[in-house]
């Protein structure tokens, strides 16, 4: 196996490669059971009319072997847009090879071409080998901060209700 990565922004042929890595990164966090989208949603979101996310993708050897998936959020307090990186995902067999640094290293460089504030992005407690990484990479993991969330029929409710 080469060495060399290459990355690329995705394109729509990318799409059912990228539904699989994102499969895989579910069945990795013990969430399979999570992932009830469509890989023809996924196309939508990514290369429809309103793009809601992109995807950049590593090569190595010519094969896909991870990918990190983004969008642009907005922090007031800095008054700056920032890059939220949703997903960053390395296939096993290509992991410790420089694949999930590089994926990093390139979000850094366009957050900060793009003027953005911060690069962010939320991993599991329990992610041990994670956390040490996004450590050794630069990151702070936030001790006070925790993620809220409203999904589904949660979400159908809250935005139903009245004062």
């Amino acid at each position: 196996m080469s060495n060399s990565i290459t990355l690329r922004p995705a394109t729509p042929d990318d799409v059912a490669t990228i539904f699989g890595l994102i499969q895989a990164l579910a069945e990795y966090e013990k969430l399979s059971h999570a992932v009830t989208g469509t890989a023809a949603t996924l196309h939508t979101h990514l290369f429809g009319p309103r793009r809601y996310a992109e995807v950049v993708l590593a090569e190595t050897a010519g094969t896909v072997a991870g990918f990190a998936l983004f969008f642009y959020n907005y922090s007031t307090f800095l008054t700056k847009p920032g890059l939220y990186l949703e997903d960053l995902f390395v296939l096993p067999a290509y992991r410790r090879l420089g694949i999930g640094k590089a994926l990093l290293r390139y979000l850094a460089q366009r957050a900060l071409a793009e003027g953005c504030g911060r690069l962010e992005w939320s991993v599991l407690d329990w992610n041990a080998p994670a956390i040490a990484f996004y450590e050794k990479m630069g990151a702070t993991v936030l001790p006070d901060w925790r993620i809220c969330r409203v999904t589904e029929a949660s979400l159908a409710r809250m935005a139903a209700t009245e004062t």
